[in-house]
Formats: C-alpha cells, sequence, structure tokens
C-alpha cells in the first residue's frame, strides 16, 4: 500500500508545473478583475466624496447669502425707523438693461397705496421715485438715471446743489457747481428737502472726485451713490409726513 502511494506521489510531480501553467491565467484573470474592482470602488468613492463637497459649498454659500440677506433686512428694518412717516418694504422684480436706462420693477403697486413720485430707499441712501405705478408693481427711476435729479446739501458746510444721474459712469454729479465752492473729496451729501420731491436728510452721496479747471465756469464734481443701486433686492417705499 505503501508502494502504491509512493508511485502516485512520483508520478504527480511531473504534472504539477504542468497543473500551475494551467491554472497561472485564471489566477491572473482573477488578480486583474479583483484590482480593476477595487480601482472602480476607488473612483466612484472619489467621485462621490466630490459630489459631496461642491454640494457642502454650495449650502455653505447659501447659508452665508441668507446670513447677508438677513443682515440687510435688519439695516433696512433700523432705516424705516428713522423715517418720519409710514413705510412698507417692496421687492426688487426687474431691472432694465437698456443703454443709459437706470430702472426697476417693484412688486407693490396701487393697490398697495403706492403713488407716481413716490421717494424709494434702500438701508443705506436714496435709491429713486416711482415713475409709473400699476395694481400690482411700479417702476422707479433710480437717482443716477440722467433723467433724474434731486436736491442735496453737503454735511460739512450746506452748500446747495443739484444732483443727477451721469450716464457713462453712473455714478451722480453736481451741475452747475461754481470753481469757488467749497467742496472736497469725501464730503458727504443728504437730501435737503428742496423741489418737493424727496423728504429731507436721508444720505445721497459721497464725493469722490472735485475738478476744479480755471478753464471751465464749474466744477466737475462726481458723487458715489449712498444707496446701493446695482445690488439692493428690498427696498423702502415711504410715505412723508
Amino acid at each position: 500500500m505503501e508502494a502504491f502511494a509512493l508511485i502516485r506521489a512520483a508520478l504527480s510531480l511531473p504534472l504539477a508545473p504542468l497543473q500551475y501553467v494551467v491554472s497561472w491565467p485564471t489566477n491572473f484573470i482573477d488578480n486583474v478583475k479583483s484590482a480593476i474592482s477595487t480601482h472602480d470602488d476607488l473612483v466612484n468613492e472619489n467621485l462621490s466624496l466630490k459630489a459631496e463637497q461642491l454640494l457642502l459649498r454650495s449650502q455653505l454659500q447659501r447659508l452665508i447669502a441668507i446670513e447677508s440677506e438677513n443682515n440687510y433686512l435688519k439695516a433696512l428694518f433700523q432705516s424705516s425707523k428713522q423715517v418720519k412717516g409710514k413705510t412698507l418694504i417692496a421687492e426688487l422684480l426687474a431691472v432694465d438693461f437698456e443703454p443709459f436706462v437706470n430702472q426697476v420693477v417693484l412688486n407693490k403697486g396701487t393697490r398697495d397705496g403706492v403713488f407716481v413720485g413716490q421717494p424709494v430707499l434702500d438701508a443705506t441712501g436714496i435709491m429713486g421715485q416711482v415713475v409709473s405705478a400699476g395694481p400690482i408693481t411700479s417702476r422707479v427711476l433710480l437717482i443716477n438715471d440722467p433723467r433724474s435729479g434731486i436736491a442735496v446739501q453737503n454735511v460739512r458746510n450746506g452748500v446747495r446743489a443739484i444732483a443727477t444721474g451721469d450716464s457713462y459712469s453712473g455714478k451722480l454729479r453736481l451741475m452747475y457747481v461754481p470753481n469757488t465752492a467749497d467742496i472736497t473729496v469725501g464730503d458727504v451729501f443728504l437730501s435737503s428737502g428742496l423741489g418737493d420731491r424727496y423728504p429731507e436728510g436721508y444720505p445721497v452721496g459721497k464725493v469722490i472726485s472735485a475738478n476744479k479747471d480755471p478753464a471751465h465756469q464749474f466744477a466737475e464734481v462726481y458723487l458715489q451713490p449712498s444707496a446701493r443701486l446695482d445690488s439692493s433686492r428690498q427696498v423702502l417705499l415711504i410715505w412723508s409726513q
């Protein structure tokens, strides 16, 4: 019996390399499949992590935007407390993008008591006035529109002027200011209340340039509007006392 076992072992020994050669492709393919599977899993996991990261970034930006909007609404609410008269918060529905036209459309109209000529403010200053009103919407001419005009007064020394919109810069320009007028960069101008369009004492703009050329009769004075004309989404409609 032992002799038979020895003979069988001796006969199987030459077959071992052949069995290894036969089984090697199968083992190799299994290893390749395992490597591919592991690679695919890593790729899918990487894609999933990237998608999750993008989602978290998007949520973070949304939270930042909500916080910014809440802070703005708080400032707008504080501004409404300083207004002498009734106020109503409105939201922008549309913005005109025509050249040299600076107008916006609000979601409030005549059924809310809105009227033509009504002043409009945001949390930081005067934005403009209503130029047309329908039942549920109204159109506002911004103060930086070239057809706009507002009576202003220098906080520092009381110098009065008229500020109009500048077609090219989107800023405000003081009209017919003599070269001798005491106006310098950094001066703040408020609404003077003259002209019966805007209430008195609300921020209009700050002087960003004052060019007094002796060759010209009037100085070139430009203001940066106090109101966030390009970014405010909520505004105040006011009824002055």
